[in-house]
């Protein structure tokens, strides 16, 4: 069986992906970089070329053919970019991040991915954390969609990012409910509890962190007035926004949840100290009852059966008499 995926190419040591589309179909795939001039000389072809880990020398390839502006080409090269989507004159540039979420250690970890948009041509560079292959079957899950040009290219990367904020939101929301079924475990895990909260706490706010912005980058791209995006596309655009809300909210309400279980799971500690302590108090009392008999019945002065056999077994009655009675009276008020 013949394998029809598109082949990936390489510009000096850097993984790359090509495609060229037009009519709605895929024309061309796995060609050297030096050919996307070549591909957008046609006025109906758009071109979608992906970069992992580029260096210097590939971008200012590109930035050549392309025309991109060296300060958006100077963002590219470096990480730590807030997610966001700037307007140079030709062209746009998004900074995205990926998420992946470890269910066994509760971390959430990130991905920069970085986009070049220009009338007919989309440029994204990650690194090799990124799964290309889910980008590139949303692509191929929705061809009916080339039509529209760089913009269902921009569109797609937007829905597979936005996508794994949303996965990332359902896996952290399973694994929450997780925790508040173990606060109330009959043995507690108190130390457990405690550090799956609070990694779950942190990952909460690295996701937000990521997450959150993705409002700004949609509503700038929703703007009528943005002629880098083709007006039909705006209802998928609106998709993903919808999409960015939902993420935004849950992950507000999740981070709420975290905060009652940790209250909680401290009130549950507290509430179970009172619990020993009420019966270790009572226990202390019934046995302070014997101490207490014992002890007067050892005084060296003559009273009442001292010296005698009715002394002794008055006062054995007296320890299980009063001993019983303290028993029955604290088992009455549940402190037994």
């Amino acid at each position: 069986m013949t394998d029809t995926r598109p082949a990936r190419t390489s510009s000096s040591s850097t993984a790359t992906v090509t495609r060229a589309y037009r009519g709605g179909e895929l024309i061309a795939h796995g060609f050297p970089l030096a050919e996307v001039s070549d591909h957008l000389e046609d006025a109906d072809c758009i071109v979608w070329v992906d970069f992992t880990d580029p260096s210097p020398a590939d971008l200012a390839e590109l930035e050549d053919e392309l025309g991109l502006h060296e300060l958006a080409v100077e963002d590219a090269l470096h990480d730590g970019q807030r997610p966001k989507i700037d307007r140079y004159d030709g062209h746009l540039f998004t900074a995205l991040y990926d998420v992946d979420f470890d269910r066994d250690s509760g971390v959430l970890s990130t991905s920069e991915v970085k986009a070049f948009v220009t009338a007919r041509a989309l440029v994204t560079i990650h690194h090799p954390e990124f799964d290309v292959s889910r980008l590139e079957r949303t692509y191929d899950d929705n061809v009916d969609l080339t039509t529209h040009g760089v913009t269902y290219l921009l569109w797609g990367l937007l829905d597979s990012v936005v996508d794994r904020h949303f996965d990332a939101t359902d896996a952290l929301d399973d694994e929450i409910e997780g925790i508040a079924d173990d606060l109330f475990d009959p043995k507690p895990r108190t130390l457990d509890v405690q550090k799956r909260s609070f990694a779950l706490r942190k990952s909460l706010v690295q996701l937000r962190r990521v997450s959150s912005p993705m409002r700004e980058v949609l509503n700038t791209l929703l703007r009528r007035d943005l002629k880098e995006v083709d007006a039909e596309m705006q209802p998928y655009f609106q998709d993903v926004y919808d999409h960015v809300l939902r993420v935004s909210e849950q992950n507000d309400s999740l981070r709420d949840l975290v905060s009652t279980i940790l209250d909680t799971n401290l009130n549950l500690q507290s509430n179970r100290m009172n619990l020993i302590m009420k019966k270790v108090t009572s226990w202390a009392a019934i046995i302070a009852v014997p101490t207490a008999i014992t002890g007067f019945y050892g005084q060296n002065v003559p009273y009442p059966g001292f010296q005698s056999t009715t002394g002794f077994v008055t006062s054995c009655v007296l320890i299980v008499a009063i001993g019983g009675v303290l028993w029955w009276q604290f088992r009455r008020r549940d402190w037994l």
